[in-house]
């Protein structure tokens, strides 16, 4: 059997069919796309694969299914070998076309306030937002009829926004004659007070009351402003009634945010609520490869493995890491290796971006306090000892810092959100009932902002 026979034509095309319908379509592509054919011999098939990453992480996952899959077809057992390609070399790409995943559609233009950028095809997805992701696309295929209204929370730079676009994008491109309006909370507030400075709140009103699909990013904007919520609580009334598709975005459950009306809580409750968590080890790697690959650079499979591993933070964090790493490579004309990886991102792998009080002070005042060590605090030991003095941290982080429960829980042993709000309740509870406990909370509060100042 040779690699340009049509009896190999043919099995390869059965047997990657066969993997394809077993996977999420971008972890097909992911693995697959890159493949190539090295040789074919009687009894092993060679392949190829750009890196040593891909190697390991396709031998690992795929391999014995693939082999499993071709044995069965040929009724003799085949072997196969996965081995890093020459720069140059000729070979047959492995997938057929038949099997690539089809590109988008594209218009010549877009919606003004919408990016090209941001697409369902450009989003990776992991564990992590794959329920999100999915109930996006749901959206946007089915607009004002499935899961509406929605609520896509998570903290920064998870994909909160691309998702809310690629919704836009999507219906335009299917539904052009369907009207879609993408605004922030801030915007939307600052468009409304302009409204009535000039007298045209009812232009206001029409232009948002009169859409098909309405997406408002970062409502967690929106607390303490009282007019902007009551205009948005009527116009939510308006398009609900009239089956008119709306999805919103926010940092954090829509029940954690102060100064929110109850009754635009519970409009933004009433629908779907889904979350984004941190991206695990694996999607993160596919997430910077997919840059890479955009960016139409070449970066070492050593060094993409070491960002990937020391930023678990968001994918922003994880662009900015690339950005700086290739604008250095650039500038002084250095090749991309581990060493000059290690050097010049030591920064970002040792102190990623905080904001107001790091959770790390909190957890090591609050163990210091209870005598207890700073891994307790992120550690899965649940004795009275520990779990309260835990569940104090997570309450004081909430009362002092801005972090969103996601983001507490991830700092916290990568914790549900839902565990962090369990635990701000269960202090808030004793809280009533022991009058020791509130002076308690007080002196460690002065005791962490003193460590901070």
């Amino acid at each position: 059997m040779n690699a340009q026979s049509p009896e190999y034509e043919s099995l390869w095309s059965d047997t990657l069919k066969a993997m394809q319908e077993s996977l999420p379509p971008q972890e097909y592509e992911l693995w697959f796309s890159a493949l190539q054919l090295e040789s074919v011999e009687e009894e092993e098939i060679r392949l190829t694969v750009p890196d040593s990453l891909h190697r390991d992480r396709f031998s690992q996952k795929y391999l014995n299914k693939l082999q499993g899959i071709l044995s069965d077809l040929t009724g003799t057992k085949v072997r196969l070998s996965v081995s890093i390609r020459k720069q140059a070399t000729g070979s047959r790409a492995l997938v057929p076309e038949t099997h690539r995943k089809a590109l988008p559609k594209k218009k010549t233009q877009v919606p003004p306030t919408l990016s090209a950028d941001y697409t369902f095809e450009r989003f990776v997805i992991g564990e992590n937002n794959s329920f999100a992701a999915n109930a996006a696309r749901a959206i946007s295929k089915n607009p004002g009829k499935a899961y509406n209204p929605c609520l896509i929370y998570g903290g920064v730079g998870l994909g909160k926004t691309h998702l809310l676009q690629a919704i836009g994008n999507d219906v335009y491109r299917e539904f052009p004659d369907l009207k879609i309006a993408y605004v922030t909370a801030e915007t939307f507030t600052n468009e409304f007070i302009l409204s009535i400075g000039q007298q045209k709140t009812h232009q206001f009103k029409n232009k948002y009351r009169s859409v098909d699909v309405l997406l408002i990013d970062d409502i967690h904007f929106l607390p303490g402003k009282k007019g902007t919520q009551e205009e948005l609580f009527h116009t939510f009334n308006a398009l609900h009634d009239s089956n008119k598709q709306m999805v919103f975005t926010c940092d954090r459950p829509v029940s954690e945010l102060r100064e929110l009306t109850d009754r635009l809580k519970s409009r933004f409750s009433m629908g779907l609520n889904v979350d984004l968590q941190p991206p695990e080890y694996e999607t993160r790697v596919a997430i910077l490869r997919k840059k890479i690959e955009e960016k139409g650079v070449d970066v070492p499979a050593d060094v993409i493995e070491l960002i990937c591993r020391n930023i678990r933070t968001n994918v922003r964090d994880l662009e900015r890491a690339l950005t700086n790493l290739l604008a250095y490579a650039d500038l002084v004309n250095a090749e991309i290796n581990l060493e000059v990886a290690q050097r010049r991102l030591q920064d970002h792998f040792s102190s990623p971006e905080q904001k107001n009080i790091p959770v790390e002070l909190i957890q090591r005042v609050v163990a210091e306090y209870f005598s207890l060590s700073h891994t307790d605090m992120k550690g899965n030991r649940r004795t009275k000892a520990i779990a309260f003095p835990r569940q104090l941290a997570m309450y004081i982080t909430r009362e002092i810092t801005e972090f969103s429960t996601t983001e507490i829980g991830n700092a916290f042993g990568g914790r549900d959100h839902t565990t962090v709000m369990h635990a701000c309740q269960k202090v808030q509870d004793k809280i009533r009932t022991d009058d020791t406990l509130e002076p308690t909370i007080q002196y460690l509060i002065r005791s962490i902002k003193g460590h901070g100042s």
